[in-house]
């Protein structure tokens, strides 16, 4: 963050300075996680069902830190608001003002939007200093913290943009108004908050809406709900995917035998072979996301064409690949899950499981509302479509799984259930054989033991 004293964090905020004169001056990051508060660092006071903390004020002032932002006294120098959420919105926007010639970059999806995130902050990189943090900061909290990273060095902010209803994209454009705006599909995530997929269309499009006249929209062409978006926006669009209205295209695609794409990439009259280290074929979109905002950016097309091919993996959970010493090949794709992601991670098994026994592991799917079991029901369907081998729904609620693979009757897998992640385990122990490609997948924490237990080989013992 940009040097403020606290003096200056209380006037911006509206709150209360105590137990000083408000000189101590913030060199250093914000945090709200007191092990990582460093010197110079302002510490954000939360209180939690079972911990409190403004209860480690002292501990972090002690360690150094400028002081402490908080909804009461921690019995050290620091700033006193109403709400936490509600003043490092208000820091964030105030720290933006300040960096006039800083380009915010927003991004937006059902899905990828982590993945992308990370592709974009790894090519704006080679241009200038960036701020793009691993993980899905995205929400109230995450939004602003990864905002407040940004300083007077910083060239590039990209920033990830998550919704459960409409206006919360609304809401995050107001604290930090990207100049770059990308979308990148509509589906089934959160839809039982959403209602619909088009009231999920309604929300993303805010982002568009919230553009400057001089800003670019990159927007997904292949997405029928999201190309009709360049009508709610006074940017102008770049419309990116593999038809031919696509300004930033992908042509000639092609996968090999890790699921990696290699594709032509086209652009302004030219034209170059990338050739990714990442797998799945949905990472062709993502890749296009970020090479119309690297080259809305400034980068040179065959640097772009090279930079592409570089780019990997940041973000945990994310479609990782692990290639164990016995030849098991694990695809943790665990972080969370909704039907397309789903869909995209399974076409991903298929491919790389080609004459190989292939296994998919898939969790709960969380907030589909009254889609729950359709939604279940519909990945099931496409393992059985695919011919995965081995199917492991893992918890009650995910049962639906099993139901949708048995309707697709010339299907010649197997179905197993598992009361829980320590019962998918026992399966694979039982029955994982070297060569073997196994998939895990599902929503937040549900798969994540399973994921975790495969990434150790030394307890395996294939058969």
């Amino acid at each position: 963050m940009i040097s403020l004293s606290l003096a200056e964090i209380a006037g911006i905020t509206g709150g209360r300075l105590v137990n000083t004169d408000g000189s101590e001056t913030v060199t250093g990051g914000v945090e709200y996680d007191s092990r990582k508060v460093g010197p110079g660092g302002l510490f954000v006071a939360f209180a939690g069902e079972k911990v409190d903390g403004h209860e480690f004020g002292p501990r972090v002032v002690e360690a150094g830190a400028a002081g402490v932002l908080g909804t009461r006294d921690a019995g050290v120098p620091g700033v006193v608001v109403e709400d936490q959420l509600a003043a490092l919105a208000t820091l964030a926007s105030a720290v933006l003002a300040r960096l006039p010639e800083l380009t915010v970059v927003g991004l937006t999806g059902s899905s990828g939007k982590t993945t992308t995130k990370d592709y974009i902050g790894q090519l704006l990189s080679r241009l200038g200093p960036t701020v793009a943090l691993p993980g899905s900061l995205n929400n109230e909290l995450g939004f602003p913290y990864t905002v407040l990273q940004a300083d007077e060095k910083t060239r590039f902010l990209v920033l990830e943009m998550g919704a459960r209803g409409i206006g919360h994209i609304r809401y995050l454009t107001g604290i930090a108004r990207p100049s770059i705006g990308v979308v990148l599909n509509v589906g089934a995530a959160h839809i039982g908050e959403f209602g619909s997929v088009e009231g999920t269309a309604q929300a993303k499009g805010e982002l568009v809406e919230a553009l400057p006249e001089s800003g670019v929209a990159v927007l997904n062409a292949d997405d029928p709900r999201v190309s009709a978006m360049a009508s709610r926006t006074v940017a102008r669009v770049v419309q990116v995917g593999e038809g031919d209205s696509a300004g930033v295209r992908a042509t000639d695609v092609t996968l090999d035998s890790m699921g990696r794409a290699s594709f032509v990439l086209e652009s302004g009259g030219e034209s170059g072979r990338v050739r990714l280290g990442v797998a799945g074929r949905h990472q062709v979109a993502n890749s296009l996301a970020a090479a119309a905002v690297a080259l809305t950016a400034g980068m040179a097309f065959d640097e772009l064409i090279v930079a592409l091919g570089e780019v990997g993996i940041v973000s945990g959970r994310r479609m990782d690949v692990v290639q164990r010493p016995d030849g098991v090949t694990l695809i943790d794709d665990s972080y969370n899950a909704n039907p397309s992601s789903t869909a995209a991670a399974l076409h991903a098994l298929a491919a790389m499981g080609a004459g190989r026994r292939t296994t998919a592991v898939l969790g709960y799917m969380a907030e589909l509302g009254e889609h729950e079991v359709s939604g279940h029901a519909e990945v099931g369907r496409l393992a059985a479509e695919l011919g995965v081998d081995r199917l492991i729904a893992v918890a009650e609620n995910a049962r639906p799984i099993l139901d949708g693979a048995a309707e697709v009757g010339a299907w010649r897998g197997t179905a197993r259930f598992a009361a829980d992640q320590a019962a998918a385990i026992e399966i694979l122990r039982n029955d994982l054989r070297a060569d073997d490609v196994v998939l895990v997948k599902g929503s937040r924490y549900r798969t994540w033991d399973v994921a975790d237990w495969l990434r150790r080989p030394e307890e395996v013992q294939p058969t």
